[in-house]
């Protein structure tokens, strides 16, 4: 992962402007972080900004999977404001001194249905969840079977950092029936189960994503209401 790291943290905003043509405010909040480490690949910044920047300045629900030292809490506190409910979750006990700071902390594992359930009714719903967690195939499983069908309708699901679906270490590997893009794949084939005969594999999460959107190491679902096609010629 070193070869990937870019160190001149001057020109961390240029950069991101030109190669992606985003200047918007979640860049100068991170490219201008003074506080806590906020550890993000720079192509993440204007994904960010295209599905989440309609939460912004709302009451919206927010979870992160993953606080680590509170950098990344206090970037979204800073990008949608006040008055998001903003939760972040994490195993390391030693995290649960963030509590207050920027967003509530709770101490606890992603892979535990009843302590993730118990989180969404503590925070009264949610829209948002963002996976920045321990990034292990089994965990990030776990998670979605869980919080996705908790997501309220048109709610998003982000799970970041997914390199690690080709790493052994991770519980991944290249081509791997592990792996959690072998779930994508037949997430996709459950979006399509119109058209084949296979029927939907996973019935709690395929009946509710009404989309589906695959970057560099980050998938984004959109939890919504699912409707039987229909076409028609006109005119």
């Amino acid at each position: 992962m070193d070869q990937f790291e870019f160190d001149q943290l001057d020109e961390i905003q240029p950069r991101i402007k030109n190669l992606y043509g985003y200047s918007g405010k979640l860049l100068e909040i991170f490219a201008g972080n003074q506080g806590e480490i906020v550890h993000k690949w720079h192509h993440y910044i204007p994904i960010y900004d295209r599905y989440l920047s309609r939460y912004r300045g709302t009451n919206a629900k927010i979870l992160e999977i993953g606080v680590q030292n509170g950098g990344s809490l206090s970037m979204w506190r800073n990008f949608f404001g006040h008055q998001a409910t903003l939760f972040g979750i994490d195993i390391d006990p030693s995290c649960a001194a963030l509590n207050g700071k920027c967003g509530q902390v709770r101490i606890g594992s992603q892979s535990d249905p009843d302590f993730l359930e118990s989180i969404v009714a503590e925070m009264g719903g949610v829209d948002v969840v963002i996976d920045d967690g321990s990034h292990i195939m089994g965990d990030i499983r776990k998670s979605l079977t869980t919080l996705f069908p908790l997501l309220n309708d048109g709610g998003l699901y982000l799970i970041e950092d997914l390199h690690t679906c080709y790493w052994e270490t991770w519980g991944g590997g290249y081509k791997s029936r592990a792996s959690f893009f072998r779930m994508v794949s037949e997430l996709i084939d459950d979006m399509h189960h119109w058209y084949h005969d296979s029927g939907v594999k996973h019935t709690n999460l395929g009946n509710a994503i009404s989309g589906m959107h695959i970057y560099d190491s980050m998938v984004i679902f959109d939890k919504g209401p699912v409707h039987t096609p229909a076409h028609s010629k006109v005119g």
